[in-house]
């Protein structure tokens, strides 16, 4: 049975919100944004009410649970919420990438494993949430972040002080973003992945849900340290090209 606020199902309540959100910002906030742009900078609305939100909900849950949880206690309430909660922006942002960029493979798979492991953990194991949580946070902290940056970006070439902005969040949203998705989320798993490997979790996470989790996740911190990888050696690049001119 899924949870409900006064009532109300969260997980429709939830992607009814992120669809608001999204129509808002691409009729309203970004109207005479351009075409390309415009659907891009919708999602990354979504993608603000999202992520820090689910950062502060996660790290709440973490910290502040009764009882001393395990890497495979039962899901409580609140963690379920907050699993549904970005299964909602995720299930939405997938639609928007299958309608406005559907060659963009990339993100598509990756919305697709992430929604896998949310999904799986909220509705068929039951368990393990805590774990999935810690890392929810860990990703969503720079969420933030990276979409003012991803704005920034896209008004770069019209904006003098969008420029600004980009060049100086650049060298600083890398070093946040390495920190929590190139060093602690890679420290966290291999943590994790002893865990399960002791066999602590099986009698209670059914051992095809936790390989599949750990492939998914560790997959996705390798694309995270090659995206950031690949901005560092631009950025360089760029710093580089200025001073010889």
């Amino acid at each position: 049975m899924e949870n409900s606020i006064l009532g109300i199902p969260t997980l429709p309540a939830f992607f009814s919100i992120f669809l608001l959100v999204y129509l808002f910002a691409y009729f309203v906030v970004f109207r005479n944004w351009g075409p390309k742009h415009r659907p891009e900078a919708s999602s990354c609305l979504i993608s603000l009410a999202h992520g820090p939100t689910a950062a502060i909900m996660s790290i709440y849950s973490v910290l502040h649970s009764h009882k001393a949880p395990t890497f495979a206690s039962p899901n409580d309430t609140f963690q379920n919420t907050i699993l549904e909660f970005s299964i909602a922006y995720f299930f939405l942002d997938l639609l928007h990438y299958l309608l406005f960029f559907p060659s963009d493979v990339l993100f598509i798979l990756h919305h697709l494993a992430t929604l896998y492991v949310f999904t799986t953990c909220r509705f068929v194991v039951h368990h393990g949430a805590y774990a999935i949580l810690v890392l929810l946070f860990l990703a969503e902290i720079t969420s933030g972040c990276q979409n003012v940056w991803t704005l920034a970006s896209y008004r770069r070439a019209d904006s003098p002080a969008a420029a600004k902005l980009y060049d100086f969040l650049s060298p600083r949203f890398y070093v946040f973003y390495s920190v929590f998705r190139g060093f602690l989320g890679p420290l966290f798993m291999f943590k994790l992945g002893l865990f399960y490997a002791s066999g602590a979790a099986d009698s209670k996470i059914p051992r095809w849900a936790w390989v599949s989790w750990m492939v998914v996740i560790l997959i996705a911190i390798g694309l995270s340290i090659l995206w950031v990888l690949n901005l560092w050696i631009h950025w360089y690049r760029n710093k580089v090209q200025k001073k010889e001119r």
